[in-house]
Order: structure tokens, then sequence, then C-alpha cells
């Protein structure tokens, strides 16, 4: 990217309605007017939501793999015997490389 600024995008319209386009971005205009501390407060909630979210699913993968290790799941989430990391292991890599070129 050449200068701009990070983050920003352009309005990307797509003839969705007859006659007519929505913004994909934001297609009813709700965030054109949104002020820059809105805005970086926006981007601060989302980071926190995205990390949350992080911590819910490895939470399930924990239980998942050491019964008891999150009271609360203890016993909704089955016991998983397999490797839950496996897609990122060394060996699956090799595998992936055909499909990339």
């Amino acid at each position: 990217m050449k200068g701009g600024k990070p983050g920003a995008f352009p309005e990307f319209d797509a003839a969705v309605i007859p006659g007519g386009a929505l913004n994909l971005y934001d297609p009813f205009g709700w965030h054109k007017n949104r002020s820059e501390a809105d805005k970086a407060s926006g981007l601060k909630k989302e980071i926190n939501n995205g990390r949350l979210a992080m911590l819910g699913i490895f939470g399930f993968l924990s239980e998942g793999k050491v019964s008891g290790s999150v009271p609360l799941l203890k016993g909704i989430i089955p016991h998983y015997d397999g490797e839950p990391m496996a897609p990122f292991t060394d060996s699956i890599l090799p595998k992936l490389s055909i499909f990339m070129g």
C-alpha cells in the first residue's frame, strides 16, 4: 500500500438492488458520520472481542484434551484423544505444499 491510512478502504459499490448500488462496507450508511474517537473505541472493542473469542476456543480445546481443566465445561465437552494442533505441525505442512504451487 503506497501512502494512505492503514485500515482506510475505498467505498466498494455493488449493484444489488434494481436501479441502485449499496456500499458493501457500510450498506446503510450507519458509520459514515462516526467521530474518530468513536471509531477508535469501536476498534478497541473489536480487538478485545477477538481476544476473548480466542480464549474461548482455547478453553474448549483444553477441556477436550485434559478433562476437568475448565471446570465450567466439565462433562459438556467430550474427551479428545487426537492431536488438536495437528493442522499446525510440521508433519502436515509438506502435504499442503501440493496445493500451494
